[in-house]
C-alpha cells in the first residue's frame, strides 16, 4: 500500500515521503480499515517536527484522525494506533474506540467531525458551561479548530466574536455565522470585544493560539469569564498572571480532549451522538476546504502548519471526491 512516512524530524513539506509498504498488523482488541478521508490538523505538523506531546518511533506515518471503511463495509470514525498514521491507505485502530460515521456528512466532512468537534463541544459544554445568551470569543475562528467551536457556538444560541487573521479568513469567519468578524492584523481585539459586550466583556474564551491571543483575552474576559486554553497554534506558550485572574475573577482552564479516551471513555461517545444529532439537523457542518490526493498530503500539511488553510483540508488517500 501507499502511506507518507517520516524519517526525521523536521517540516512536513520537507521529511514526508511517499513510500510503498507493507499493510499494519492489527494488534488484541485492533481492527484494519480503509482510509477513505484523512482530516490534517495541527498536531500532524507537531508530529513531523517532533513537537507534539506523543513522540512516535521513526519512521511513522501522521495523520490522526479518519473516516475509514471496516472489513464488513462500516464508516466509521477512528484515531488510527501510532505510528501508523491516517495519510495511507490502510490503518490499524482499536475497535471499542470506533464512532458510526453520520450518514448527514460525506467522508471529508465526517473525517473532520471528530477531533475539532469533540473538542469544541467538551471545551464550551463540559469544561466552560456556555449557555444561550452568552457571548463566546474565539481565535482562529476561520481554521479548522476554531470553525468547530464557531458553529457550536452558534448551536448553543451563543453571540460569537470570531478573530481572524486576513480580510480572506474574516470572510470564511462571517459565512460560518460569527456575529462580528475581528481581524487582528487591522483591528483592535480588545477594543472591539469591549464594545461589542457594552464594556462587559467575553463569557467565554476559546484560545487555540496562546502567546498575544492569549494575553488579550485576559484583558477583555467578563466578570466570572471563562478561558478555555485548547492549544498553542502561535508556538508561544503563556503564563498567565494569577493575580490577574484573582482581582477579575474569571476562571483558566485547560482542555485536554484526549484524556478523555482513558479517563470517560462513554462522555466521548455521548458527545458523538449529540454531534451526530446536530449534523442531522444541519446545525453543524464541517467546513473542508480543500480536498486533495494521496500525492499532494505533504504540501497540504505544510500549509496547514503555516496556517495560510481555512477550514479543514482532507486527504483522499483512495482517489474521488470523498
Amino acid at each position: 500500500m501507499q502511506a507518507w512516512q517520516v524519517h526525521e524530524n523536521g517540516e512536513p513539506g520537507e521529511v514526508m515521503r511517499l513510500v510503498e509498504t507493507d499493510r499494519p498488523e492489527p494488534g488484541d482488541g485492533q481492527v484494519l480499515l480503509k482510509v477513505r478521508a484523512a482530516n490534517i490538523n495541527f498536531p500532524d505538523a507537531l508530529l513531523c517536527r517532533g513537537h507534539y506531546q506523543v513522540r512516535p518511533p521513526l519512521p511513522f506515518t501522521p495523520g490522526v484522525e479518519i473516516c475509514g471503511e471496516t472489513e464488513d463495509g462500516r464508516r466509521v470514525l477512528a484515531t488510527p494506533a501510532l505510528p501508523h498514521g491516517g495519510f495511507a491507505e490502510y490503518v490499524v485502530a482499536d475497535e471499542a474506540a470506533l464512532l458510526p460515521a453520520p450518514d448527514a456528512l460525506d467522508d471529508a466532512e465526517a473525517a473532520a467531525l471528530h477531533i475539532g468537534y469533540q473538542t469544541g463541544w467538551f471545551g464550551l459544554h463540559r469544561r466552560a458551561h456556555l449557555q444561550e445568551g452568552e457571548t463566546l470569543l474565539v481565535h482562529a475562528a476561520a481554521g479548522g479548530v476554531g470553525s468547530a467551536a464557531v458553529q457550536l457556538g452558534k448551536a448553543a444560541g451563543a453571540q460569537v466574536i470570531g478573530v481572524v487573521g486576513g480580510a480572506d479568513k474574516a470572510e470564511v469567519a462571517r459565512e460560518l455565522g460569527c456575529d462580528l468578524v475581528i481581524d487582528r492584523r487591522t483591528d483592535d481585539i480588545v477594543a472591539a470585544v469591549k464594545e461589542a459586550t457594552g464594556g462587559r466583556g467575553a463569557d467565554v474564551v476559546y484560545d487555540p493560539v496562546g502567546g498575544d491571543a492569549y494575553a488579550k483575552s485576559a484583558k477583555c474576559v467578563a466578570f466570572e469569564g471563562r478561558i478555555v486554553v485548547v492549544g498553542f497554534a502561535s508556538g508561544s506558550i503563556p503564563s498567565p498572571a494569577l493575580n490577574h485572574a484573582l482581582v477579575k475573577n474569571y476562571t483558566i482552564m485547560g482542555l485536554h480532549w484526549g484524556l478523555y479516551n482513558t479517563k470517560d471513555p462513554r462522555a466521548i461517545r455521548r458527545c458523538h451522538e449529540e454531534l451526530t444529532e446536530l449534523a442531522a439537523k444541519g446545525a453543524i457542518k464541517p467546513l473542508v476546504s480543500e480536498r486533495v490526493p494521496m500525492a499532494g498530503a505533504a504540501a497540504a500539511v505544510q500549509r496547514v502548519a503555516d496556517g495560510v488553510t481555512t477550514g479543514r483540508v482532507a486527504v483522499l488517500p483512495q482517489g474521488g471526491a470523498a
